[in-house]
């Protein structure tokens, strides 16, 4: 087997607004390994700045594991510990050549394009006109689910804009979620969740910073809407998983196969989430389109090998244990 990277810089068509500031690129990595004819792709794609990773020596990194399959050498179970990204891509690649090339990761009614899969809208932080128009073009689409990106904004104005979603739709008809992306304060957190609380919010993801895990064990207890962690995990060694869930007790984890370590990982995360009765669900990170389509034949075959737990797919899909939303 023969191995070798490229780099690509993906342009937003619309700038990304989020608490931790305006997104209009992102930096991405194909891993391509060649056996036997066949040629594998995956994608390694951190964040820099929200990924445990350096960009400093990332492409070293990206060299490093090169030099190892072009050797011909074994690669050790502690190389990936602190390349999450880059161990994604690697799992993606190897699948790839397993599936010969296609692409097609995990046969299924969705991979062959037999079935579709619901996900949620993303509305991206900005103006509160900006906003509406975001959140009227999903609404017009046919979104069920829509999540908010919140935090930088006058808290003011972001409580106007989810009092104008529940103006015309209620949540029977609308699921919403929040994104804080860690930026309430943890002395002000629980009064802003109960200023949210009044427009029947699904959850909130990460509403004060991670690695304040008794502030975070106090919100989890006591907030008036359901946390969801995501930068939580990120860094967060799969033996301490568990442990972390115990403590900090979420209602909620996210799982982000680039930043925690892949499928592999994230189905670790799983397994203990579903022990301890939290929820989960799985979404992208700015992946470009050879992330995108792993993640969602991978969702897809998660929530078929899970479906068997739930009585009623439809209305237990945003509710039960075992959600899936990418």
């Amino acid at each position: 087997m023969k191995a070798r990277f490229t780099k690509h810089t993906l342009q937003f068509k619309i700038p990304g607004g989020t608490s931790r500031g305006l997104l209009t690129f992102k930096e991405t990595w194909f891993l391509i390994l060649e056996d036997n004819g066949i040629i594998g792709v995956g994608e390694c794609s951190p964040i820099w700045g929200l990924s445990i990773e350096s960009k400093d020596n990332y492409e070293q990194q990206l060299q490093n594991l090169c030099e190892i399959i072009n050797d011909g050498k074994e690669i050790e179970n502690s190389f990936f510990d602190s390349i999450p990204s880059i161990a994604f891509g690697y799992e993606l690649a190897i699948k790839d050549i397993n599936a010969k090339g296609s692409k097609i990761l995990f046969e299924n009614d969705f991979s062959i394009k037999n079935k579709g899969q619901l996900i949620n809208g993303l509305i991206w932080m900005g103006s509160f006109d900006f906003m509406v128009k975001q959140i009227d073009a999903k609404i017009r689409a046919g979104y069920n689910c829509i999540k908010l990106k919140i935090g930088a904004l006058d808290f003011d104005e972001e409580l106007a804009i989810l009092k104008y979603i529940r103006s015309t739709k209620f949540p029977d008809d609308l699921i919403v979620r929040v994104d804080a992306n860690g930026a309430f304060k943890p002395n002000e957190a629980i009064e802003k969740l109960n200023s949210l609380a009044q427009f029947n919010l699904h959850s909130i993801e990460q509403p004060i910073a991670a690695n304040q895990w008794q502030q975070m064990t106090e919100l989890c207890a006591n907030s008036p809407i359901a946390i969801a962690l995501d930068e939580e995990l990120i860094g967060v060694s799969i033996n301490d998983a568990k442990a972390m869930l115990e403590s900090i007790k979420p209602q909620y984890v996210i799982l982000k196969p680039s930043l925690i370590g892949g499928f592999k990982a994230a189905e670790q995360w799983i397994a203990f989430a579903n022990e301890l009765k939290i929820g989960w669900w799985i979404t992208s990170a700015l992946e470009s389109n050879i992330g995108l389509n792993a993640i969602s034949q991978w969702t897809y075959h998660l929530n078929h090998r899970t479906i068997g737990l739930l009585q009623d797919r439809k209305s237990t899909r945003l509710n039960s244990s075992h959600q899936i939303i990418s």
